[in-house]
């Protein structure tokens, strides 16, 4: 699939810089920096929609040799993770409507973009997608095996908290998309629990209202480093479903 420039609309466009807009009145102060450096290094600005082959891709390619694919929606494990081997983001092209200004039950462009793009400047949050990936399919006909892992990607890449000088930032797509989220997640009543590998994966999590905790990383380089380690634990929880 391709993009399809030429089909967004003006109303498309105004979707696109009200949403990016009410995005950046509050990320500036609750972000991760990584994130908001890979906002001017993808080259989104609010005035326009992205366009992948001309803008975001030339520019991925040469950060970290990644680049957005496009796909109709949701898609198979199996095809997700292999596009994420590949180091393609799979991403949707269409934009939400004004009466799905704050939820939508399928992700969007503005989620699968806006919300994880600009991180793919950052080499090590790559490296750990790029393993994730790997491991998911060796174990790709695992299902249960396949459910953890999907903790992993969910309270990370998803919904993830990182510790930047002492101050807590958000850096998951699910909560960077989010107007309501991006408030709700650092609440003093919200849970948040450092991040330990064993735990994440034990841990499930739901789809439909906001989570009831975050994990905590130090820093994108803990996050590589975790899923270099995640065979053991896979393979010890294999042994005790035998």
């Amino acid at each position: 699939m391709n993009q399809a420039y030429e089909q967004y609309t003006q109303a498309d466009h105004r979707m696109w810089k009200q949403l990016f807009e009410r995005q950046m009145e509050q990320l500036p102060t609750i972000a991760s920096r990584a994130y908001l450096d890979g906002i001017d290094k993808v080259r989104f600005v609010a005035d326009h929609i992205p366009h992948f082959e001309r803008e975001t891709n030339p520019a991925l390619r040469a950060l970290t040799g990644w680049e957005v694919y496009v796909v109709p929606g949701l898609i198979p494990h199996r095809e997700f993770y292999t596009h994420l081997y590949n180091r393609q983001f799979p991403a949707t092209s269409w934009l939400r409507k004004p009466e799905q200004i704050d939820y939508l039950e399928e992700p969007d462009m503005f989620h699968d973009t806006f919300g994880h793009v600009p991180l793919l400047s950052n080499q090590a949050f790559c490296d750990f997608m790029a393993h994730l990936s790997e491991v998911a399919l060796k174990h790709i006909d695992q299902e249960e095996i396949l459910q953890r892992i999907s903790r992993l990607y969910w309270y990370t890449v998803e919904f993830g908290l990182i510790r930047e000088n002492s101050a807590l930032k958000i850096y998951g797509g699910g909560i960077i998309s989010s107007s309501g989220e991006s408030r709700y997640c650092l609440g003093r009543d919200v849970p948040k629990i450092d991040f330990d590998l064993s735990l994440v994966l034990d841990t499930p999590y739901h789809i439909d209202r906001y989570q009831d905790h975050y994990f905590v990383i130090q820093s994108y380089d803990q996050l590589y480093e975790s899923v270099t380690g995640i065979e053991p634990l896979l393979e010890a929880y294999l042994a005790q479903q035998a």
